[in-house]
């Protein structure tokens, strides 16, 4: 690493020549009254220029070094220990890195004579207000969401833990962005092996640059491949809350307000803020209802398939012939229809969600509605196929997550394509291969189905039937009245 030099006009050069056609970087020299050359270098944008000019340049300017300091042994030390009214004042002796905190927002002081300079932390800029996640929104709890600063995400994670035990660990990723990520967990409730491995990874991740969580994200999982994912990602500081104190590790990345959990399971993309904020006989209810619908999200067109092209005796006959005389003047087999019918609802979906907020459901609802009578009128998709999609479509809208809801898109057609061709016995395959697939998954070690598989009984609980916490914590009704 290079040493910065005793003549600042040394040091002018190299940093001049290492931000050459940076039109951002200021460079200002000036001369004090008792001859002392000074330069500073900042990053306009990046930067309080109101605290650089009233705790810098004015007392510089205005009142010039102080006197009767002359047992400092340098200039330098004078700024850091009795001039400068900054807490976040620190002594760098390389050039190297010198750069690098000017690029993070610093602002650096160089003074003729001296081979060391003061980095001061002045760093502002405009950033997004704290709000709540628009795609993670809650009827009951904190309103509150990350947002892309990381300090800020840490400081509402620290405002709900107040205790020593929760570390925070910095690492610095990506080549040229130099991003900041931080590992938090809870000292003596995380598992040293899933610290070690998160650790481990994070040391071996080579990238350009990182823009959003999902790069490291795609580095830590174990099973790349598979299309669930391994690693849960939430906007809301309350649920890394909660998942800390539950034993787990989150990654938060400047620049995103994604933060990463880890590890998870299968049940955690199918569980909502609100089931631990509503009381809980309602929430039984509720999650009955959720792991139903996520059935149906991605089992009902291969089953309505199957049904009526393979096995229709299972179906009543006043059904089966309701659905036979809707079907007589469409030209497709209904394999085609349904397959159809779910690209013109996914393709909705995709133009919902990349469209203004205002404008996203009126697509997707007129969308659907005019497509959808369109098609029956023209006799090219009969009725009982447009309500399949519809079900299915509701259903898969009652994933709380819409990463967790991703999966079953893909399985929905699997199944459908399967069952086409064997029947009931297709279904019965894809089933199978989609549960081996799923009980082979870990995520960090932790496997995939727990509790079911292996089975756990005490965090089974927590899996159907949310427990009261009293019961949770394994309290007992006379504890919790005294």
């Amino acid at each position: 690493m290079s040493s910065i030099s005793t003549s600042i006009k040394a040091n002018e050069a190299y940093l001049r020549n290492q931000f050459e056609s940076c039109s951002d970087v200021v460079f200002r020299s000036f001369i004090l009254e008792d001859e002392t050359l000074l330069l500073i270098v900042y990053l306009d944008g990046m930067t309080q220029l109101q605290s650089v000019e009233s705790n810098i340049l004015k007392p510089l300017l205005y009142s010039g070094l102080p006197q009767g300091l002359d047992r400092m042994q340098s200039l330098a030390g004078m700024f850091s220990r009795e001039w400068l009214p900054l807490t976040n004042v620190k002594k760098d002796e390389s050039l190297e890195d010198l750069v690098h905190h000017i690029l993070q927002g610093s602002l650096g002081i160089l003074v003729d004579g001296e081979a060391s300079a003061l980095l001061l932390q002045v760093q502002g800029y405009e950033k997004r207000s704290i709000e709540e996640p628009k795609k993670e929104s809650t009827l009951r709890g904190s309103k509150e969401g990350f947002v892309e600063n990381i300090r800020t995400n840490t400081s509402l994670i620290r405002r709900r833990i107040l205790h020593p035990h929760l570390k925070m660990e910095s690492y610095t990723i990506g080549k040229y962005t130099q991003t900041e990520v931080v590992l938090t967990y809870m000292q003596g409730l995380a598992d040293e092996k899933v610290l070690s491995e998160v650790r481990k990874k994070l040391g071996e991740i080579e990238l350009d640059g990182v823009i959003d969580s999902a790069y490291i994200e795609e580095w830590l999982e174990n099973r790349p491949f598979s299309i669930f994912s391994q690693i849960q990602n939430t906007e809301r500081p309350d649920i890394v809350t909660a998942c800390l104190l539950e034993g787990k590790v989150a990654l938060l990345t400047n620049g995103t307000p994604f933060a990463l959990i880890l590890p998870i399971t299968f049940w955690s993309g199918l569980q909502s803020a609100d089931d631990y904020f509503e009381r809980f006989v309602f929430v039984i209810l509720t999650r009955f209802i959720r792991y139903l619908m996520t059935f149906i999200s991605f089992s009902l067109p291969a089953l309505y398939v199957a049904l009526t092209t393979f096995h229709p005796e299972m179906i009543p006959s006043t059904l089966m012939l309701s659905i036979a005389a809707a079907r007589q003047s469409s030209p497709f087999p209904t394999v085609i229809e349904v397959f159809l019918m779910m690209i013109i609802f996914d393709g909705l979906q995709e133009a919902g969600v990349h469209l203004p907020t205002q404008l996203g459901s009126v697509v997707s609802i007129i969308g659907a509605l005019i497509i959808g009578q369109a098609a029956v009128e023209a006799g090219i998709i009969s009725t009982p196929i447009i309500i399949v999609i519809s079900l299915t479509g509701i259903a898969a809208y009652t994933i709380p997550r819409y990463s967790a809801a991703l999966p079953f898109r893909i399985i929905r057609y699997l199944l459908l394509f399967i069952s086409a061709l064997l029947g009931f016995m297709g279904f019965a395959l894809g089933m199978i291969f989609l549960m081996i697939h799923l009980v082979m998954l870990e995520s960090f070690g932790k496997p995939f189905m727990s509790p079911i598989a292996p089975f756990d009984g005490k965090r089974f609980r927590d899996l159907i039937i949310r427990y009261p916490f009293w019961i949770k914590n394994g309290r007992n009704k006379k504890e919790r009245q005294t």
